[in-house]
C-alpha cells in the first residue's frame, strides 16, 4: 500500500543521500521513480539533488505555483512510476503537500520526501508543517551537534562563526551559512565553529 512518507532532519544529516540511496534501490529492481527538488535551491544548478558526498542526479525543479499532480499523472500514464521523490520538502506549499497525498491515494504511487523541519529562527517552514499533519509516516533522520548531543536546531551563522537571529526566512546556503545545533547550544548562541 503507497504511503506519503517526510523524512526531516536538521540540516547536514544526510536527507539528500538517503533520497538518492532510494532511488537507488527503486532502479535496482527495474521501477522508475520520479525525482523532485526546490526551484529555488540552484547551489548545484537549477534541478540538481546532490549530497555532501558527492552524488548528484537531475530531477524536476518546483516552484509553490507548480501543480505536482498533473506533472506526476502524466509522467505515470507514460512511464508506469514506481515512487515520486521530493528532496527540499520544506519549500512545498500546502497545496503540493495536499497534491502529493492525491498522489499516494489516487494514483497508489508511494511518494518519499526528504527536508528541514525548521529555519534559522526554530519556525516550522510551510511544506513541513503540512507534511507533518498530513504524511502516513513520519521519520526523522539524525546528526549531531558540535556538543555530541542530537542536533534538532538549524542556526544560521555569519562568517565569523555568530549565530543570526533576523533575516529572511529563507537564503540558500550550505556549510558557509547553516549549522545543526541541538536546542541548548542554539538557545544559548553557542555554536561551537568559527569559519
Amino acid at each position: 500500500m503507497a504511503k506519503l512518507y517526510f523524512h526531516y532532519s536538521s540540516m547536514n544529516a544526510g536527507k539528500s543521500t538517503a533520497l538518492l540511496q532510494a532511488d537507488h534501490n527503486y532502479i535496482e529492481r527495474g521501477m522508475k521513480a520520479l525525482l523532485f527538488t526546490a526551484k529555488l535551491d540552484d547551489r548545484e544548478g537549477s534541478g540538481v539533488i546532490s549530497s555532501r558526498i558527492g552524488i548528484k542526479k537531475n530531477a524536476i525543479p518546483f516552484s509553490a505555483d507548480d501543480n505536482l499532480y498533473e506533472i506526476i499523472h502524466d509522467y505515470h500514464v507514460k512511464n508506469n512510476l514506481g515512487c515520486i521523490l521530493v528532496d527540499e520538502a520544506q519549500f512545498l506549499s500546502r497545496h503540493q503537500v495536499e497534491e502529493l497525498a492525491k498522489t499516494v491515494d489516487h494514483l497508489g504511487i508511494p511518494v518519499l520526501t526528504y527536508g528541514i523541519r525548521t529555519d534559522f529562527k526554530g519556525e516550522v517552514f510551510e511544506g513541513s508543517k503540512f507534511l507533518m499533519a498530513w504524511a502516513d509516516e513520519i521519520r526523522e533522520i539524525k546528526t549531531i551537534c558540535h556538543c555530541g548531543k542530537k542536533a534538532t536546531m538549524n542556526a544560521r551563522v555569519t562568517a565569523s562563526g555568530v549565530m543570526e537571529t533576523a533575516g529572511e526566512q529563507i537564503e540558500i546556503g550550505g556549510n558557509e551559512r547553516y549549522i545543526s545545533l541541538c536546542r541548548r547550544c542554539f538557545s544559548s548562541g553557542t555554536t561551537g565553529v568559527s569559519f
